[in-house]
């Protein structure tokens, strides 16, 4: 194999994942490749120094890491054309919603190596967050690669391969709810007379330094809930209208359906 890691698929979840890794060095632009059916989306790659193929199968037989970075719609064609072109030596990796480790092996053909991987589109600034779930027969050395390829882009958590589509509301999706939350936070701040960018400015601030006291202030929750809302106070007025609303039973169904729907595209 001339080259470590190849892309079928040269979306924003690829490109992302390509950048993070030659800019953290992991491999050089000469060991890395591309596959996609449009030639507008390898031509940057090529100029960068990647290998382009229009074949996924030639890919493969030139690659020992392939991310399969299409979506789930297309994924059986994608399988079927490059299963016999995978060995025991090559790794997959699989980022598309709902397809499971056991499909993409029954396609192949034998029990291939496959990592089934939950990214986010917050990768593309360099701050994913990734679940990554490991089955054999892949080795310890072939697995931290692999996770040290979505470290080059934001935080790893590992958990049970079996829970790759339950985790999709928690990190897949949950930027999409944040986004739309803020959309209407921000719209509402405009109503009020603040300006709109001035008011994304300060809610994206507060996501970020919320963040920061979730991960490093040591603190639950509801501590830190308890820290902000005062009795009777501005922020427990929110609070109650929130959970008047049923704002737990309403998350708890979107998620739901979020996973519902990873099954239904899922093999």
């Amino acid at each position: 194999m001339k080259r470590i890691i190849g892309f079928i698929g040269a979306g924003n979840m690829a490109g992302a994942m390509i950048g993070g890794i030659l800019k953290a060095g992991i491999v050089l632009p000469e060991q890395a490749a591309v596959s996609d059916l449009l030639e507008e989306k390898t031509a940057p790659y090529a100029a960068r120094g990647l290998g382009v193929y229009t074949d996924p199968a030639e890919l493969v037989r030139n690659c020992q890491y392939v991310v399969l970075s299409v979506k789930p719609q297309v994924m059986e064609a994608v399988l079927q054309n490059i299963a016999q072109a995978v060995t025991e030596e090559h790794v997959l990796i699989s980022i598309a919603a709902g397809v499971s480790c056991r499909y993409i092996r029954s396609v192949i053909g034998f029990e291939c190596k496959v990592v089934p991987v939950m990214p986010n589109t917050p990768l593309l600034v360099g701050e994913g967050a990734v679940a990554v779930g490991r089955e054999e027969p892949i080795s310890a050395e072939e697995f931290d690669f692999v996770t040290g390829l979505f470290r080059a882009g934001g935080r790893v958590e590992v958990i049970d391969s079996g829970k790759l589509n339950e985790v999709i509301p928690i990190n897949g999706s949950s930027p999409a709810m944040i986004y739309l939350l803020a959309k209407y936070m921000c719209s509402y701040a405009e109503t009020q007379g603040i300006s709109y960018e001035a008011a994304n400015r300060l809610f994206c601030q507060t996501l970020i330094g919320s963040a920061k006291m979730m991960l490093e202030s040591g603190k639950t929750h509801d501590e830190l809930i308890a820290m902000v809302t005062s009795p009777g106070g501005t922020t427990y007025r929110m609070l109650d209208a929130l959970k008047e609303r049923g704002l737990d039973d309403m998350v708890e169904d979107a998620c739901g359906r979020c996973v519902r729907r990873a099954y239904e595209l899922g093999k």
